[in-house]
């Protein structure tokens, strides 16, 4: 059994029933939920909305490999109403590189494995500037340790906020 951390999150729709109901999913389909975060509120990253987002972490035990935990965390937001085609259109046409979304699933990790692929890549690259994924993981795996850079979720997410970030709860 693997330990699979995940980041859910989004802007559009009823998005605290968007996150129960992927927790839902990824609880069927990619395997036990066994810690979740509070959902952390945040402006929106890269890009501007008048919507917030919404972010929860979830530790997950799974049976699946890197990739077909992949696979089905894009089903789940497919079936949640995510179009990534849609996005692509909206990102171009705005030029920018992110848009609302009613659901994102990320893998921050899986195990202390680093998986650098075209498809995936694990840790996720940007987590240790992304206040809005650190805030939650810190409060379910704060001493996890980064498999490259050696620093605990708490102290990255210590160092991000000793920058003057703030996030809003």
């Amino acid at each position: 059994m693997a330990r699979v951390i995940l980041l859910t999150g989004g802007n559009t729709g009823d998005i605290k029933r968007t996150l129960q109901m992927a927790q839902q999913l990824i609880n069927n389909r990619v395997g036990a939920v066994l810690h979740c975060s509070h959902r952390y509120e945040s402006k929106a990253w890269g890009f501007e909305s008048a919507d917030n987002f919404s972010n929860q972490a979830l530790e997950v035990s799974t049976d699946l490999s890197p990739e077909e935990v992949l696979d089905t965390i894009q089903e789940i937001e497919r079936t949640l109403g995510r179009n990534r085609a849609a996005e692509a259109i909206e990102k171009a046409s705005k030029g920018v590189r992110y848009t609302s979304r009613p659901i994102d699933i990320d893998i921050a990790f899986y195990d202390d494995e680093v998986i650098e692929t075209e498809q995936l890549t694990i840790p996720h690259p940007l987590l240790a500037e992304r206040e809005f994924a650190l805030a939650p993981l810190s409060e379910i795996v704060r001493s996890k340790r980064h498999p490259v850079t050696g620093l605990t979720v708490g102290e990255m997410y210590d160092a991000l906020r000793a920058n003057g970030n703030e996030t809003a709860e």
